[in-house]
């Protein structure tokens, strides 16, 4: 059986080796909770939470201090939550992000939003890829004289591929390792500048108004945005954790890597730009620092940041995504989501604006797809999952599940009237939508088979 068979079948993994994944349910756990929490911390430290951290202050935004550090903390103390939500059936069962979506969508439907997780996932890949490729290449042109930033981005985007090729238990090593070192070096840094740039940090961003309308809440929005997406495939992670844990252990867990390390970033980010105007910390330890230690340090850091979430966050899950459409191996697959990252041109999309508006845009249609698979879970199948009709390829979810495709459409119209409140605005109306459809439409008359409608 190929890794991304989708025979009817009764196995369940209950080992795998490294490099070896499947789609097929999972007994085997390898995470227990300090090894999940740790994962956690190395995969959430995104260079894009810099850029968001600068982007609620001035000169880009209108928020002070206080309200930016406020508006992190709910959105990510919102993911904390959502994570743990839409990621119980992959703890329970052991299915994976792409299986989970077949009730609500169809197995051929699921490609729809396998596809809207998968590109920004690649997307994300290297943009993380480029900026850690800067940081290396200022890093050899101190220390060796040496510039040449595309032969430094194409052999850093090589060892990213070779390591999440290692499979998800390589990938826990990385996590687990890396995640220390970051840890520490994410104190350092805010530590650092908040002590040399006290003055100027206190003029620019603590001593103006601000605003607690519109723009604090679509701060909400923005860090949301940039883990929205690990929130519709958390089971992909959470079917590694131990099953005994329970759910409000795993938020705990998730709120504990996810809410510290963001402050960390994104007041590092919001502080860079208002000492330098720019938001990317390379600048300000290049520029400011004359420390040729602390500046390789913090270089070092960044780098290393972009391949612990990259290999987790923006790696794994489009490879399953290939893995169920194709049919390809993991290895395989794994190598062909690198090679599209490079066809992003990510240098293109690292100013601040582009930035943000994109992070905005695509949250309008991951929000509904969460909101769909949590109603799907809970509110249709009720948590009780019949796994082998999700594997059943002449089975009741072979086809289309127009329900769920209409719901993702109905959340992002609704999403796009305000792209600020984006992620907020689609739930009620995706989740609602594809209730309605599901109970009272023939659409999903084939698709209620397991559930609690039927």
């Amino acid at each position: 059986m190929s890794m991304g068979d989708t025979t009817v079948h009764n196995e369940v993994i209950n080992d795998k080796g490294i490099g070896e994944e499947s789609l097929l349910p999972q007994e085997h756990r390898i995470l227990n909770n300090t090894s999940y929490l740790l994962t956690w911390l190395g995969g959430c430290v995104s260079i894009g939470t810099f850029m968001m951290g600068a982007s609620l202050v001035p000169p880009a935004g209108n928020l002070n201090l206080l309200q930016a550090i406020l508006a992190m903390i709910i959105g990510n103390t919102v993911i904390a939550i959502g994570l743990t939500i839409n990621g119980r059936a992959g703890h329970q069962y052991g299915i994976p992000f792409i299986v989970q979506s077949r009730s609500a969508f169809g197995m051929k439907g699921s490609i729809i939003p396998g596809f809207i997780r998968g590109v920004p996932a690649i997307i994300w890949f290297g943009v993380q890829s480029w900026v850690g490729a800067i940081a290396l290449n200022t890093i050899t042109s101190v220390l060796f004289n040496y510039d040449n930033i595309v032969v430094i981005f194409i052999l850093f985007q090589a060892i990213q591929i070779v390591m999440a090729a290692l499979g998800f238990k390589g990938i826990k090593w990385i996590e687990n390792t890396g995640s220390i070192f970051i840890l520490v070096t994410l104190i350092y840094m805010f530590y650092y500048i908040n002590t040399n740039f006290q003055t100027v940090i206190s003029e620019k961003l603590i001593n103006i108004p601000g605003s607690w309308g519109l723009e604090f809440w679509g701060g909400t929005t923005a860090f949301l945005g940039i883990y929205t997406t690990m929130m519709l495939n958390a089971s992909d992670y959470m079917r590694e954790f131990k099953k005994e844990s329970k759910p409000s252990v795993a938020t705990i867990l998730h709120w504990l890597a996810i809410v510290p390390a963001t402050l960390f970033m994104g007041l590092i980010g919001l502080m860079s730009a208002g000492v330098t105007g720019e938001w990317n910390p390379i600048v300000l330890f290049t520029e400011l620092i004359p420390n040729k230690f602390i500046l390789v340090l913090t270089l070092s850091f960044i780098a290393i940041a972009q391949v612990t979430t990259n290999v987790l966050n923006n790696a794994l899950p489009p490879s399953y995504v290939l893995m169920d459409i194709f049919k390809l191996p993991y290895k395989k697959s794994v190598i062909i989501v690198g090679i599209l990252s490079f066809l992003t041109f990510p240098w293109k999309i690292t100013t601040q604006g582009a930035f943000k508006l994109f992070v905005q845009l695509y949250s309008a249609f991951l929000g509904p797809i969460f909101a769909v698979m949590v109603t799907d879970y809970y509110f249709i199948r009720r948590r009780n999952l019949d796994l082998e009709l999700y594997y059943k390829e002449d089975g009741p979810y072979k086809d289309v599940n127009w329900a769920g495709i209409i719901a993702i459409c109905v959340g992002a119209l609704v999403a796009l009237l305000e792209v600020q409140l984006s992620w907020y605005s689609s739930l009620i109306p995706a989740g609602l939508t594809y209730y309605i459809l599901m109970k009272y439409s023939k659409m999903g008359k084939s698709f209620v088979e397991g559930s609690s409608i039927k």
